[in-house]
């Protein structure tokens, strides 16, 4: 299945995307694409029902984020070889983790807000993976039964917050707007190998990043098995993992995103995001 939450903001409703490509509404079975509805008995009970039987969506319907209420946005760093090459790092022994606020989420194509006085907000295309089934201490071998699907994510990043300004990269990375995700939440079935995605990025036309999720150091199920060791994870939190090379801090001279420019962003099965980048109010 597709999954999808359609509407205006904050007012956003649960649909799946049928054979023909249209939204159907969901909301007479589930009142939201989150938590529960994502286990796999949830998962189960919308699998059952039967795309044509439920309402067609009328027009062009904004996509919201395509998972609500989530409770952990965490991310992996430096997880594809080359992309920690142009970032003048090493590949960790472990994966690298660090946390994007919920309130950076928005839906895949509004609006990218840079930040007051950011000069170095920058880009990364990027696989997601949601959590179906709490998994606490699982096992590489286990950890696929915890997935409930996959997304595409825009890990937007300030890098002078990031790198630049002391600390941990969380300030750099959980600006407003710095999270589209979606058009739609992929369930395991859709996807049959997560590890070899196509994965492409551009700005303004020009295409920077050219990648698939194969050359990714860690994998899905050894991030959830990993991630699981230190906190459990539950049903909607998701989990970014990491950018192929092609960011714009990684050009020679480096490239950052300005108000205007259009960001333009997909992998293989999982849809495309188009954002205008704005200047924050």
């Amino acid at each position: 299945m597709k999954l999808v939450r359609y509407g205006a903001p904050g007012a956003e409703r649960p649909g799946l995307i049928d054979a023909d490509g249209h939204i159907r509404d969901l909301s007479a079975h589930v009142a939201d694409i989150a938590g529960n509805v994502l286990t796999p008995e949830g998962l189960a009970r919308l699998a059952a029902i039967d795309p044509a039987s439920l309402p067609l969506v009328e027009g062009d319907a904004r996509f919201g984020p395509c998972v609500g209420q989530v409770g952990k946005f965490l991310c992996i760093g430096l997880n594809y070889s080359d992309h920690a090459a142009e970032s003048g790092m090493t590949v960790p022994p472990e994966p690298v983790l660090f946390t994007k606020a919920t309130s950076a989420i928005v839906g895949p194509n509004d609006d990218v807000a840079i930040p007051r006085g950011s000069v170095k907000t920058d880009w990364e295309v990027e696989l997601g993976i949601v959590i179906g089934k709490a998994a606490k201490y699982v096992t590489e071998e286990e950890a696929e039964a915890h997935i409930a699907g996959y997304c595409l994510i825009n890990d937007v990043s300030e890098r002078e917050y990031q790198l630049e300004r002391h600390g941990t990269w969380d300030k750099g990375k959980g600006c407003d707007t710095f999270g589209p995700i979606g058009p739609w939440l992929a369930t395991r079935d859709e996807i049959a190998d997560p590890d070899n995605l196509k994965m492409w990025l551009e700005v303004n036309g020009h295409r920077y990043q050219d990648g698939n999720t194969a050359t990714m150091v860690y994998k899905p199920a050894f991030i959830v098995h990993y991630l699981s060791q230190f906190m459990t994870l539950h049903p909607g939190d998701v989990i970014s993992t990491g950018t192929p090379p092609g960011v714009g801090m990684g050009q020679k001279p480096p490239v950052y995103l300005k108000a205007g420019d259009v960001i333009e962003l997909g992998i293989e099965g999982l849809g495309t995001q188009r954002q205008n980048v704005v200047a924050d109010a």
